[in-house]
């Protein structure tokens, strides 16, 4: 079994979990699962994890991420994007660059967002989007996210203005949402296109191969875990200390980490140079969240 990641760039035309299930029949398994969904037409990074990576993606799915995508003004939709039917339409026609910019610059920090009812969020057991479908629509408590930018990168003016934006923000923002806020915000109302997603943590499109390449080279394109997990502080073990890691052990902080620790989380590698575990504070001491080499092992033999 493969135990680590690929990153890839994703298609239009496909759910998330067509990917999760054409790579199960590329390496054979069946312990495959993503870090953060991306909506059927939208396209770019997906991480995807296999056999037990799996167990590290909530690491990589609280990481900030990075979109590109288009907002078309002057009309709403049933899903916020062009997938949607159109709900309303508004003269928008002598919308300015200047106008989506400032607009724009008030979307970013931390703010209030409603998902959308295309999401995968439960709510009493039922994903919106599955409610969705069946033509109910519920109502859906916003939530705090983070933007840490948005920046509108060209603007075409006409009937149906159009602004490109580059967006930099924290997990379970909702870019479609971000759409049709900018275009409330301005008096009309808006829908997105062409959504790509640039960046998750630290994997960008530079490093995404499409499924055919996967497909045509699968093994040579595993990430190693201890590799996927470099944007998180690194402690290095020595053997003594990888055995009570596969134990899961709690240490107290000074034992585990140098004075000039942060706050964690901690991807801890052993001798061998592969990731063991990956350990979080708790008060003055740490403690495993995953521990994947295995209790008896060497760290070669629990290598992930």
């Amino acid at each position: 079994m493969t135990d680590g990641f690929v990153v890839v760039d994703k298609p239009a035309g496909m759910t998330s979990h067509d990917v999760v299930a054409r790579l199960r029949k590329v390496f054979g398994q069946r312990r495959v699962g993503h870090a953060g969904t991306l909506d059927p037409d939208a396209t770019g990074v997906l991480v995807v994890g296999l056999g037990a990576a799996t167990r590290l993606l909530r690491f990589l799915q609280a990481t900030t991420k990075g979109y590109v995508g288009t907002v078309v003004f002057g009309t709403t939709t049933t899903t916020l994007d062009a997938a949607g039917e159109v709900m309303a339409t508004f003269d928008m026609g002598d919308l300015t660059a200047i106008q989506v910019r400032a607009a724009a610059a008030r979307f970013v920090g931390e703010i209030q967002q409603v998902p959308p009812m295309v999401s995968a969020i439960k709510v009493e057991g039922r994903r919106l989007h599955e409610l969705a479908r069946e033509g109910v629509e519920v109502e859906r408590a916003p939530r705090t996210v983070q933007i840490d930018r948005c920046d509108v990168v060209a603007f075409r003016p006409g009937r149906a203005p159009e602004a490109d934006l580059e967006v930099e923000c924290g997990s379970g923002t909702y870019i479609r949402t971000l759409a049709a806020d900018l275009g409330a915000a301005l008096g009309g109302g808006a829908h997105l296109t062409n959504l790509r997603r640039t960046r998750v943590g630290s994997f960008g499109l530079g490093e995404a191969h499409t499924l055919d390449q996967l497909e045509a080279a699968s093994a040579a394109l595993v990430v190693r875990p201890l590799v996927a997990l470099r944007a998180m502080e690194r402690v290095d073990v020595d053997a003594a200390t990888a055995a009570r890691i596969a134990n899961g052990n709690t240490f107290a902080a000074r034992d585990l980490l140098s004075v000039e620790a942060g706050d964690g989380p901690f991807a801890v590698a052993g001798p061998d140079g592969d990731l063991l575990a990956v350990y979080e504070r708790r008060g003055a001491g740490v403690k495993p969240a995953v521990v994947l080499v295995a209790a008896g092992s060497t760290a070669s033999e629990g290598r992930a």
